[in-house]
């Protein structure tokens, strides 16, 4: 069978949801070709024994400005997590908070930090950027006009301002688990703007799972998302797909990078990979914060372990907890932590005997991010020949990118669309 449509998106992730709406709003028919059952690419959730787990530990942040602009968050109800994180040392648990948002972490903050002032001095003079920005401007402005440079990894940026000690550990633990990285080679320019987004906002999880974001997205678009459509190739005004095939004006591939290089042979970043297991437990101490491993010789493979359901209750049935850990993933270099390994960290960070803790689930996502390496670039041509590419691989490697890499497609296409008419 064949469909003749004004634009064929392939791909309902964020970027492919995002792009469509625009162009459907438009007054364009539009149809979205997914491979899969459900909409969300890499953001999923499952439910499994009445617990909600989502395919890697995900949070959405909704100080982000394209969550702020296309996305009613007051409708996924979300269920933020603590604003700080709690880092185990070789002197035991210390606390670092959100000095505004967190105003009852001050006292275990200030435990942490007054003692550490030269390392408080070198966090401070590396995060410069990020103080007081002009409400009008945006981070990117800032860190331009402030001659940041974006040829600087992140590690050695935060040498150069002198960042080391416990608050150093502390951060990179944090930002490997952000990054999914822990040798500091992310660009540091992208390392701030996270960490401004931080700042502003306190990630969640909606009380339905992830997968709410894209539901939501995919909503006004109703039957014009095709799920269980594989795609097998692609031309500027065709596509092949398993159940036929569809003509159109213009072709968005917003797939994954890997699925788009082979698709379209755009060159696309390398990706970062990640295992989370899910666990529940018995019992779980009153913490709804992100916990990291901050000694001088972490004693396991995990970035970061958190008690989910203290953060968000819906994720777990009454009288049980969830807890996940997340560890970097690398198949290719046999980096692939096993479940007990995790386990046994996580009850480390958390300060529980993992020993009666049941597996729920266990996620290896092998391309859960683009890189973001220096130098930095937060915006890669969308237009690849005759065709239109979008996902976080042609942004930066988050929620927000993808977002906002859908919505650049969509405007490469109203031009072309337009253009076509004249």
């Amino acid at each position: 069978m064949r469909t003749e449509v004004d634009v064929a998106v392939v791909g309902a992730g964020l970027a492919g949801l995002r792009c469509a709406a625009v162009l459907h709003g438009a007054g364009h028919e539009v149809v979205v070709l997914e491979a899969d059952d459900a909409v969300g690419g890499r953001i999923r959730t499952d439910r499994v024994d009445g617990f909600l787990v989502d395919r890697g530990f995900q949070l959405l942040n909704p100080a982000y400005p394209a969550v702020r602009r296309w996305v009613d968050a007051d409708a996924l109800r979300l269920q933020p997590f603590g604003a700080g994180v709690t880092a185990v040392t070789d002197d035991g648990p210390r606390t670092l908070g959100h000095p505004l948002r967190a105003p009852g972490l001050l006292p275990r903050t200030a435990t942490t930090a007054l003692p550490r002032l030269r390392e408080v001095l070198g966090l401070a003079r590396w995060a410069a950027p990020l103080l007081r920005p002009r409400p009008d401007r945006t981070l990117t402005d800032v860190l331009a006009a402030r001659g940041t440079r974006h040829d600087v990894d992140r590690r050695t940026a935060l040498d150069r301002a002198g960042v080391d000690g416990l608050l150093r550990r502390v951060v990179d633990g944090f930002l490997a688990g952000v990054l999914l990285e822990d040798d500091g080679s992310t660009a540091d320019a992208y390392a701030l703007l996270l960490a401004w987004t931080f700042a502003r906002g306190v990630p969640a999880l909606p009380e339905r799972g992830m997968q709410a974001l894209p539901e939501q997205l995919a909503a006004p678009l109703g039957d014009r998302v095709r799920l269980g459509h594989g795609v097998t190739a692609v031309t500027g005004t065709a596509v092949e797909t398993d159940q036929g095939s569809v003509s159109a004006r213009r072709v968005v591939v917003a797939t994954g990078a890997p699925a788009a290089h082979e698709l379209t042979g755009a060159p696309v970043p390398a990706t970062k990979g990640v295992v989370t297991t899910w666990w529940s437990a018995p019992e779980s101490p009153d913490t709804d914060l992100l916990h990291v491993d901050a000694r001088v010789r972490p004693t396991g493979p995990l970035v970061n372990a958190a008690v989910v359901s203290r953060a968000a209750p819906s994720y777990a049935p009454p009288g049980r907890h969830l807890v996940q850990g997340s560890a970097l993933l690398d198949t290719a270099a046999g980096r692939t932590p096993s479940e007990a390994d995790q386990r046994r960290h996580a009850g480390e960070l958390l300060g529980l005997d993992p020993s009666g803790w049941d597996v729920v689930a266990r996620h290896e996502v092998p391309h859960a991010l683009p890189a973001q390496p220096a130098p930095y670039s937060d915006a890669r041509p969308v237009r690849v020949g005759d065709l239109v590419v979008c996902g976080d691989h042609r942004d930066t490697g988050s929620i927000q990118g993808a977002l906002v890499s859908g919505q650049r497609a969509a405007q490469a296409v109203l031009e072309g669309l337009s253009a076509g008419r004249r």
